[in-house]
């Protein structure tokens, strides 16, 4: 959530800077709202003075032998005048949150205006893989050594699904545990989170109230009701929900693993075959917390992070720096690391970094006793994915594919593989579970 303060501060700079976002938004009637509740309360501050005042006066009237009843009177009248400025404060109160909690947050300044067409690649690592044979598709290849089985998948749980077979399974299993490993030497805390969360999760991350509709709920969808997570993040935020934490523990670092379940709801474009788009994928999430000092070179490490793990594997990738349009609601600045699909011709992102700064914080009250002035100051949260493998498993086999149809797995996996270096037709049936 924004902080009010800013936005009464310069309410056109803020309306200027959400615009890129492609925002359009008034502030006078939140200004009007507030002015009027810092009114009432001005008010109500008075009237209770005053009859604190006046309840003074009561020992004094029975010691005098003085009737008291007036007193009593012009105390009820006041209580009743205060009930009903409360009741407005409340109301205020409750338009002013209303109005907030929808707002996204505010972009950073460096970032350009509008969506897609405005992202900046601004690295790459390595180069776009070469082949003197033509190359199969990730499904061609899935298929036909047995890995993935899309078929069945799709009988069980309908389109967008599939099931991970033999060598296939082990694959994904030996991509997610090197990734936890990696982490793990890194100094992040390794967590298995709960696949379903309460609405305060997705209202606290920034997700709600806007895209309630893109997630999976167990129940009929209410406020009263769960939700399957549709990332570790949404969980991994909110974890230290209306707590003040420590400042000699900052910054936290975790590391998640979870499915990620999500509606993606609408057609799929002929790139979004097999498994790059699907509604259950598996994903390990990095999320910080740190203070706004250390906000910047938090984003920095876990840009460099989801990177250090695809060089490690060697694969060919580039890094995105987003438009303010491009960027998630609740996040001022997002960097997409997009792997290369040689079948497709494309990069696809297969980890998005962000820093929400302190915007999740002051959705869900997370804070830190800053040492030095004894106050409380909002967290900064930052997350980024560390990896998905529903497109790393796609690359990794059309980049490592070889003219007989088999796959080089890449050297840091083999140790998660038994030994194995290649993945051929004939381990299709010795491997098989």
């Amino acid at each position: 959530m924004l902080d009010l303060a800013l936005i009464k501060q310069d309410p056109k700079a803020m309306q200027d800077a959400l615009a890129k976002k492609g925002c359009i938004v008034d502030f006078t009637e939140l200004l009007e709202w507030d002015k009027q509740k810092r009114e009432y309360l001005g008010i109500v501050e008075g009237l209770k003075a005053k009859k604190n005042k006046q309840s003074s006066l009561i020992p004094q009237y029975k010691k005098e032998g003085k009737d008291t009843a007036s007193i009593f009177a012009e105390m009820k009248q006041l209580g009743e005048e205060i009930a009903q400025l409360d009741t407005k404060v409340s109301d205020l109160t409750n338009k002013i949150q209303d109005f907030m909690i929808k707002l996204p947050n505010r972009p950073d300044d460096d970032l350009l205006p509008g969506g897609k067409e405005n992202n900046r690649y601004i690295r790459e690592f390595g180069k776009k893989p070469e082949f003197d044979f033509q190359p199969k598709s990730h499904i061609e290849l899935a298929h036909d050594l047995g890995l993935i089985d899309y078929e069945r998948g799709v009988k069980l749980a309908g389109n967008g699904s599939w099931i991970y077979r033999g060598l296939g399974a082990r694959l994904e299993w030996a991509l997610l545990n090197f990734f936890v490993d990696q982490h793990i030497l890194d100094g992040y805390e390794f967590v298995l989170l709960p696949h379903m969360l309460n609405y305060a999760c997705g209202l606290g991350s920034g997700q709600f109230p806007k895209f309630e509709d893109e997630v999976y709920w167990v129940d009929q969808k209410s406020k009263d009701s769960r939700f399957m997570l549709p990332t570790a993040e949404t969980a991994l935020v909110n974890m230290f929900s209306n707590e003040v934490i420590d400042a000699a523990q900052l910054p936290m670092k975790f590391a998640g693993y979870t499915p990620c379940y999500r509606r993606e709801a609408g057609s799929y474009r002929s790139e979004e075959r097999g498994m790059i788009r699907g509604h259950q994928f598996n994903k390990v999430e990095m999320v910080q917390y740190t203070t706004k000092e250390n906000s910047d070179q938090a984003f920095e490490e876990l840009v460099a992070k989801a990177e250090r793990i695809l060089q490690k594997l060697g694969l060919h990738y580039k890094v995105s720096k987003l438009a303010a349009g491009d960027c998630s609601a609740s996040m001022c600045r997002t960097y997409d690391v997009e792997i290369w699909i040689p079948s497709l011709g494309i990069y696809k992102e297969v980890s998005s970094a962000s820093n929400a700064r302190d915007y999740q914080a002051r959705r869900n009250n997370t804070k830190y006793r800053d040492p030095k002035t004894g106050k409380t100051e909002y967290v900064h949260t930052l997350n980024a994915s560390g990896l998905a493998t529903s497109r790393v498993f796609p690359a990794l086999l059309e980049q490592y594919q070889n003219a007989d149809g088999s796959v080089t797995i890449p050297e840091v996996l083999r140790p998660y593989m038994g030994g194995l270096t290649k993945i051929t037709k004939e381990a299709k049936d010795k491997y098989r579970f």
